[in-house]
Order: structure tokens, then C-alpha cells, then sequence
């Protein structure tokens, strides 16, 4: 009689097993049934290309990368970017994509930046915001208003 209770137990525990797994497997059918697959707006992958062209210049300017600068820049805004660019011994630059505007073949990213410089023992912290115009396709950055991240410091 006493290998009775445990047989009870026993059960009981499968018992559990199995409507823990179909209770899984429910919630995962229910999830994944519907088969629609949303597809990503014009809109939205020129914004993701707009994102990706930022943070490729941002890596290049602390980098000291003018090749690559040149590369995802126009001609006018390559010139805006060298002529601009003063000296440093090392930089960090963080952007934080506040706005994005698309208007016809140009994009208009709006962009907080926080930036430290290390210039000869010295660091200097600034931040603030600036617009990168992109246009052409691949997007290529062809000027900056407001605040320039790439001018500092100053």
C-alpha cells in the first residue's frame, strides 16, 4: 500500500508536465499563426540608412578616417567636414537621433551629440545639437546646420 501514493504523485507530476508544455506550445501557436509578415516602408529604411551613414561618419571623425569621411560625403559636404575638423589627440562622439525628416531626396536627420576631446593632456566635454543633411542614393552627408559636432573643440 504504500507504493500506492507514490504512483499518485508520480501521475500527478506528468500530469503537470503535460499541461505545462501545452500551455506552452498553445500561447506559441497562438503568436505565431497569424503568417502576416509587415513589410518596412520605403520611409523607414531610408531612415535606417540615414542612422547607419551617421554613425559610419562619427567612427570615421574619431577614427581620423578622411577616406571613409570622403566616401559617405558630397564633394560640398566633405569640404564643410575637412575644412571644420580641428586637431585632437583622441575624441568620443555620441549621437542620439532625436528627428528624422524626408523631403523628396533629401533626408534631415536631427541629432543630439555629446562629445569629449583629449588634446594634449587636456579634455574638454561639450554637446549639442545638430541637423545632418543626406541626400543622393547611397546616402551621403551634404551638410550640417545648427551645431557641428565635427568643429569641436573649439
Amino acid at each position: 500500500m504504500h507504493s500506492r501514493p507514490g504512483i499518485l504523485i508520480s501521475n500527478k507530476v506528468h500530469y503537470m508536465q503535460k499541461w505545462v508544455f501545452f500551455t506552452i506550445l498553445t500561447v506559441f501557436l497562438v503568436s505565431c499563426g497569424s503568417g502576416e509578415v509587415k513589410k518596412v516602408s520605403p520611409e523607414s529604411k531610408t531612415t535606417q540608412e540615414a542612422f547607419a551613414v551617421a554613425d559610419i561618419l562619427r567612427d570615421a571623425y574619431t577614427g581620423k578616417d578622411t577616406k571613409t569621411l570622403k566616401e559617405n560625403s558630397t564633394e560640398k559636404g566633405y569640404q564643410e567636414l575637412i575644412n571644420s575638423i580641428k586637431n585632437f589627440d583622441s575624441a568620443e562622439l555620441i549621437f542620439t537621433p532625436r528627428w528624422v525628416e524626408i523631403e523628396d531626396k533629401r533626408v534631415f536627420l536631427t541629432v543630439a551629440w555629446q562629445g569629449t576631446w583629449k588634446i594634449r593632456g587636456k579634455t574638454s566635454n561639450d554637446r549639442g545639437v545638430a541637423i545632418l543633411v543626406f541626400e543622393g542614393s547611397p546616402l551621403r552627408l551634404e551638410r550640417i546646420v545648427r551645431e557641428n559636432p565635427f568643429s569641436k573643440p573649439e
